[in-house]
Order: C-alpha cells, then structure tokens, then sequence
C-alpha cells in the first residue's frame, strides 16, 4: 500500500474529493496518511480530522528560508513513512529538497490546461481571471508532477471544460473544480498509486 500526504492551505475541496474516492474503494493501491496544512486555520483540517486522518501544521513564517522548510516538511514526511505527496491548493512553493526527495512522486493539480495560464503567479482566481481575459473557449485542469519548474512537470492527466458566455471567474473556477478537478486528481492519484506498487 503506497502511503499518501496531502498538502492544502484552504478549504480543501480537492482533499474532500480524494477521501471520498478512498472511502469508496476507488484508490485501491493508495492510503491518505496525512494530511499537512501551511495555515492552522485552514478548513482543509477538519475534513481531515471527519475523516481520522492524521493532521500536522507547518507554517512558512516559522522558518528562516525556504531550505529550512523544505526540510522540516521532508523529515515530517519521512517520519509518517509517505511515499507520494499530493499538493492540493497548497500556497507554499517547496524547495529542491523536497523536490529531489519525492522525485516524481510529488503530484499537483492546476485549474487550466497546462501549459496554458500555468507558472508564476497563476494561483486560484489569478488562473480563470486569465483565461476570460484572452477568450479562450475551453479550459479545464490539469494534474502533473512537480519539478523545480513551476506547473513544469509532466502531465499525468487533462481533462477540458467549456467556458460559457458570461462566465466570471468565480463561475469558471467552480465549473472546473466540479467538472474536472474533482474528477482528475483521485483518479490521477490512484494510477501513480498503482504504478508505484506494480
């Protein structure tokens, strides 16, 4: 069984939808172990908890620089045994250390179709704010693994969603959210699950 961290910042939506593929026997190779936040406050942490899965705080402010971040989160991970990290609205950027530590086997989601509205300063509504304003017809989102490249990595899975006529990005966000990021990242998650349990 190939242990999971999920990192979040938010609400935690992304995370909901991966516990209730777990619940429903849809990540057969995989088990969310941990759940780490950026902020204390962070909803994503009580869904966690309904959930009884493990819980740790890390916040950025705590630390000098990012290495030493990077390191307090690799030895958290490393001590709860997980295998693949899953960055599911998580507002910190993470460092080489991890990076080469969790060597395609950190996977992230982005709310676009990578490699468009993606890297620097792409984040939530930044994202579909974007997009409306170019006029693209179709958007969607994205899963990928993460490299020292931000959204650079290679893509595990897309899926596209159409944007309507009078969309603004609160409409378009959720669309995407319901219609694809939902849908893809447990879906994503089990099949790296599986490859690294074959």
């Amino acid at each position: 069984m190939i242990n999971v961290a999920v990192l979040v910042s938010g609400g935690g939506t992304n995370l909901q939808a991966l516990i209730d593929a777990q619940q429903a026997g849809n990540i057969e190779h995989g088990r969310i172990e941990l759940v780490l936040s950026s902020n204390e406050n962070a909803y994503a942490l009580t869904r966690a908890k309904n959930a009884n899965i493990k819980t740790e705080v890390l916040k950025r402010k705590d630390f000098e620089s990012t290495a030493d971040y990077g390191k307090a989160l690799v030895s958290i991970l490393r001590n709860n045994n997980i295998d693949v990290v899953v960055l599911a609205g998580f507002m910190t950027i993470l460092d080489e250390t991890v990076i080469s530590e969790f060597e395609n086997r950190i996977i992230n989601v982005h709310p676009s179709l990578v490699p468009s509205f993606c890297g620097k300063g792409f984040y939530g509504l930044k994202v579909h704010e974007a997009a409306l304003q170019r006029g693209v017809k179709v958007s969607g989102a994205t899963v990928h693994f993460v490299n020292c490249e931000c959204d650079g990595g290679p893509i595990i899975a897309q899926k596209a969603v159409e944007v309507l006529d009078g969309d603004t990005p609160e409409t378009l966000q959720k669309r995407i959210m319901e219609q694809a990021e939902w849908k893809l990242l447990p879906v994503a998650l089990a099949k790296v699950c599986s490859d690294l349990d074959a």
